[in-house]
């Protein structure tokens, strides 16, 4: 609660300090899946593909698994996929915007 006094005093002072993005899991399976596949975000962040097809290539995932794994990703706000058009072929790229992730497992 301390956290968010101070920032919502920064905010109406027009103080804050970088951007704060936040994702909350609303069950054990989803917060499971975040965790079991957060490698994927790590290789998008390093190697910054141009496709989901270039990131398969590079994890050696299956291409229609990892396509899951990124619209679940993308879903949470983890992560976002900007889409263009090559060749007349949708483009789907990942893009991690941050180099940085916390948890707070305090229990509520």
């Amino acid at each position: 609660m301390n956290d968010f006094v101070k920032a919502y005093n920064a905010a109406k002072k027009r103080k804050l300090k970088g951007t704060h993005h936040g994702i909350s899991f609303d069950n054990k399976k989803d917060f499971d899946k975040f965790v079991k596949n957060i490698g994927i975000l790590t290789q998008i962040s390093i190697f910054k593909p141009k496709s989901i097809y270039e990131l398969s290539k590079l994890t050696g995932t299956d291409l229609a698994n990892l396509s899951k794994i990124v619209l679940f990703f993308e879903e949470m706000g983890a992560i976002q996929v900007k889409k263009s058009k090559h060749k007349g072929r949708e483009i789907k790229t990942p893009i991690v915007p941050y180099d940085k992730i916390e948890f707070n497992l305090r229990a509520a």
